[in-house]
């Protein structure tokens, strides 16, 4: 009786040989529901009022808004300075000023202020209508005040102290008459002036924050 013949066992491809590193794991196989989905979200097109990429944007069409509060204290420090100093320049050439030359350096202030407040509103708010308004407001109130305040300076340049507190006593409201016009009949002209800055300053903001 011949003795069985035992052949040597075949190798398993699925069972790991002694000595070697385990083998690391297969990547599963897409599952057959996952792939209808995925086909889906490939195909389905970007539907209008859904939220594009920050980069998608280009930088260029970014809105650009003022800042009419800062527009309007900036404005305010423009015509303080400009009615500061007509009101130097007026104390420092009433003597050698006639009426005429009066006049014209009055109206010439109303479009200097309103030119700064102007350009200043225009820069800094760029189109808001609320600063351009306010700027024109602003401008006038500067010349105003750069009269008044040129006033009580003439009066202590050639009387000295006593001179303003007499003003004062007698009637505060000097500086005002005498922008109004007093006894030349000038009333036109003060008003002329506050219109030149009024208009100056809103039609140069106008111009400057339309094109900004």
């Amino acid at each position: 009786m011949s003795q069985p013949q035992f052949q040597s066992p075949q190798p398993n491809p699925y069972q790991q040989q002694p000595g070697q590193p385990p083998m690391p794991p297969a990547h599963p196989p897409m599952q057959p529901w996952q792939q209808p989905q995925q086909q889906h979200m490939q195909q389905m097109p970007m539907q209008p009022g859904q939220p594009y990429p920050a980069y998608a944007a280009p930088l260029g069409q970014q809105p650009r808004r003022g800042h009419p509060v800062g527009a309007f204290f900036l404005g305010f420090l423009a015509s303080v300075v400009v009615s500061v100093i007509y009101s130097v320049v007026t104390v420092a050439t009433y003597k050698e000023q006639t009426a005429d030359t009066a006049l014209t350096l009055y109206v010439l202030h109303g479009l200097l202020n309103g030119a700064a407040v102007g350009a200043v509103i225009g820069l800094v708010a760029r189109r808001s209508t609320g600063a351009h308004i306010s700027g024109s407001f602003i401008a006038a109130l500067g010349v105003f005040f750069g009269y008044t305040n040129a006033v009580p300076l003439i009066i202590a340049d050639s009387q000295g102290a006593p001179g303003v507190r007499d003003m004062l006593e007698i009637d505060p409201l000097i500086p005002v008459k005498s922008w109004w016009g007093g006894q030349s009949d000038t009333e036109w002209v003060s008003l002329l002036g506050l219109a030149v800055a009024a208009g100056a300053a809103w039609g140069l903001a106008h111009v400057i924050g339309k094109r900004r």
